[in-house]
């Protein structure tokens, strides 16, 4: 089945917020961001402004009848500046206006006054002064120190990871509307319907159930609408429940920018030890996650580092720790891979150090680590149904590893101004939310009496095409034409208590429910058939669009069998619950079973770098990647395609750059640099592991929109590999994205 939005996406017939038909009387709002990184003793004029023709009213952190406050993990950020600004870009006044330009105008005639104080905008730099947004938290496995003590080779680094920009196509945005009794409906561009839902009636002082949210789908989202789509919908619901006028907000990309979170950079430090055989005998890692001005998801990112510390490889004795720190940034958030990336950087960089002092190529130490069925993660979970040598193996057999390794070598012998350099990248990706109550998922099945067919679960669609999967699960439980089908926007008031669609996990929870729903109708329906047939239910079937019975079509289509059931007042509503079966964790002891699988996969990567531009060139990506049991196989690799293409802009071009006063440099398109198709490698090669799935995945199709991104990382490595090639004197930096400046720096150091 092919992507069921594309024919409405290429007509633009797909409808978002900015696409919304705007009631009669619709108000629109601006916001006022804060210019400076960190103040007390804050006063806001608004006297001028709200005299502007066409303003109707300027909400300020007063207006606020409930909760000031939008923290989702930790109660720590207000939704609209009070005494003290936190960094550069937080709301701290939302003008209402008749028209957007007419909110804008007025905006400029707020004046702010404060006392400024000191900035913080590194980790490290919060470290020292003791600025944290909780506690840390480490992972123990087997005894580090007494390990390192035998270890035959040791080697300690320090890394960096840049942060990186969400760059969906719809900025954030929402439309609120006042219903009846006090209710408000919102329609928002979020990935956590429920999450809007909550923190509005929070902020409002209204019950949850006086709140509707709608979602339609998203124009992308990352991560970066799992919590941060929040305060634009809450802004919008506070206006319209104080002037009883429909409200909307759009943020320009601009303002997008400079007011939204990022992927959280890391200034993290490793040790490594090996035995002779190149067997990693011990891990020690501290990573300092920059945060941010709160925590928004930082802690749940930083725990997500620790459980892929240790990437796709079995190390007996591991002792990492998290610290998330304090900055005056904007509240750094979730992006594609939730901390995981950010995690496997390190580990792949300690094994890329200790590979260039052995003098032998990095996968030779990869491969020799591989994880095996039984072995241990840091975190407790025993490792099953493991594919990591698998996907290695096959692999293997589509292209000879140690043959492109030689091309390489020979091609950078007799090559002077060129050089390549190749690199390996595998990954091991778990699949859940790390927060054991997340994992749940509802869905809610009508079948109307002319056997069409509405469905509602907590899946927002996001372009991962997480609808046509929805589509797959119940035509194929129904057996019916999917043109018979329709798929409902996500609300609140028909799913409630959604969990964010995120984690890799929205198509096996939503489906799994969905599932659950679909299949109980099946039966219901099949007794319905036993009766009017006159034959035992064990034989009756549902294929096509018709009745079976002991494999021979009937002469009952599938209308005929809904209207009967319906005749005879058989309930043809269901609700379907799914919670993820085996998985615990103890944060108190830091062991459990966290996950319900885990993703593996393997990358074999080729770049070539001009050696008197800095500039390079990525020659193929060849790459075997466990999708289970693929039910879309299609959509599945454009989710791989995707990932691959961020993961490299994260590794190689996209430079979130911020002043020591805590101003975005990198504040637009011609600042920040994304990939485009001239940065993608010129030949790329996915293959499916030849698997049969797991059966918490949706059909045995395993989860597959964040695993990929972590492909991008073996990038890095093989360019500064060719770097190596070319500068023997060059040392091996832990620094990235590895732009083409860092390149020519290193191509000529001395």
């Amino acid at each position: 089945m092919k992507n069921i939005d594309a024919n409405g996406h290429v007509r633009g017939e797909s409808l978002f917020i900015d696409d919304i038909l705007t009631k009669q009387h619709t108000l629109h709002a601006a916001v006022l961001a804060s210019e400076i990184g960190h103040a007390k003793d804050l006063k806001i004029d608004i006297s001028r402004a709200k005299q502007f023709p066409g303003v109707e009213k300027i909400l300020l952190a007063s207006d606020i009848p409930g909760e000031n406050e939008i923290g989702g993990i930790l109660l720590d950020e207000p939704l609209l500046a009070e005494n003290e600004i936190h960094f550069q870009g937080q709301p701290l006044a939302v003008i209402i206006a008749e028209t957007e330009f007419i909110a804008k105008q007025a905006r400029k005639l707020i004046k702010v006054t404060f006392c400024m104080l000191p900035v913080i905008t590194s980790a490290k730099q919060a470290k020292q002064q003791g600025q944290f947004i909780n506690d840390a938290r480490s992972f123990y496995l087997g005894d580090v120190s007494a390990s390192f003590a035998n270890c035959k080779y040791v080697y300690e680094d320090e890394t960096f990871s840049n942060g990186q920009e969400h760059l969906y196509l719809e900025t954030q945005g929402a439309y609120a509307e006042k219903m009846e009794n006090g209710c408000i409906k919102i329609m928002s561009s979020t990935q956590g319907p429920t999450v809007v839902q909550r923190i509005a009636a929070r902020v409002l002082g209204l019950a949850m159930h006086k709140i509707e949210v709608d979602v339609t789908r998203l124009g992308g989202g990352f991560g970066g609408k799992e919590d941060q789509a929040t305060p634009w919908a809450v802004m919008v619901a506070l206006a319209c429940n104080h002037l009883n006028r429909p409200v909307k907000l759009i943020l320009d990309r601009h303002d997008d920018l400079k007011m939204t979170g990022k992927r959280h950079p890391y200034e993290s430090q490793f040790k490594i030890g090996l035995d002779e055989n190149y067997k990693i005998m011990a891990l020690e890692i501290e990573f300092l996650q920059n945060s941010g001005a709160a925590a928004d998801l930082s802690p749940a990112i930083a725990e997500r580092t620790l459980f892929h510390a240790t990437n796709s490889y079995f190390i007996p004795n591991v002792k990492t720790t998290v610290h998330s720190c304090k900055t005056n940034l904007p509240p750094n958030t979730a992006f594609r891979g939730f901390g995981g990336p950010q995690g496997m950087y390190v580990i792949e960089s300690a094994i890329a150090k200790a590979a260039n002092h052995l003098n032998i190529p990095a996968w030779h130490i990869q491969h020799a680590n591989l994880l095996q069925d039984n072995d241990t993660f840091s975190y407790g979970q025993i490792a099953q149904q493991v594919k990591a040598k698998d996907t290695w193996d096959q692999l293997q057999g589509n292209i000879n590893i140690k043959s492109i390794q030689d091309f390489v070598n020979v091609f950078n012998d007799y090559n002077i101004e060129t050089k390549k350099g190749m690199a390996m990248m595998p990954i091991c990706f778990g699949i859940s939310f790390t927060n054991t109550p997340m994992n749940h998922a509802r869905a809610l099945v009508h079948i109307y009496q002319d056997g069409s067919v509405g469905i509602s679960t907590g899946a927002v669609e996001m372009g991962q095409s997480v609808n046509t999967k929805m589509l797959q699960v119940a035509a194929q439980t129904f057996s019916i034409d999917p043109d018979l089908i329709k798929l409902e926007t996500t609300n609140t008031t028909r799913v409630a208590n959604t969990s964010p669609s995120a984690a890799s996990a929205t198509a096996d929870l939503n489906g799994k429910a969905l599932l659950k729903a679909c299949n109980a109708l099946v039966e219901r329906l099949k007794h319905v058939a036993a009766d009017v047939l006159v034959a035992g239910v064990d034989t009756i079937e549902l294929k096509d669009g018709w009745v079976v019975v002991n494999q021979v079509k009937s002469d009952l289509d599938w209308k005929e069998l809904v209207f009967k059931a319906f005749w005879q007042r058989v309930c043809l509503t269901e609700n379907g619950h799914y919670a993820t079966p085996t998985i615990k964790f103890d944060k108190s002891k830091e062991k459990g079973h966290p996950f319900a699988y885990h993703v593996y996969g393997i990358a074999l990567i080729t770049t070539t770098v001009d050696c008197l531009r800095g500039t390079y060139k990525i020659d193929s990506i060849d790459i075997v990647h466990d999708f289970g049991k693929s039910m879309n196989i299609g959509v599945d690799l454009g989710q791989v395609e995707g990932a691959l293409a961020q993961g490299i802009g994260w590794m190689t071009m996209e430079e979130v750059a911020y002043n020591d006063e805590g101003r975005l440099l990198s504040n637009t398109l011609s600042t920040y640099k994304i990939p485009d198709v001239f940065s993608i490698a010129e030949d790329i090669n996915i293959e499916a592991l030849e698997t049969e799935g797991h059966d918490l995945a949706i059909f045995k199709s395993k989860a597959v929109g964040e695993p990929p991104l972590m492909y991008g990382i073996g990038v890095y490595f093989a360019i500064q590999n060719a770097i190596k090639a070319f500068n023997p004197n060059y040392k091996l930096k832990f620094h990235s994205p590895m732009t083409p400046e860092k390149v020519m720096m290193g191509l000529y150091e001395k």
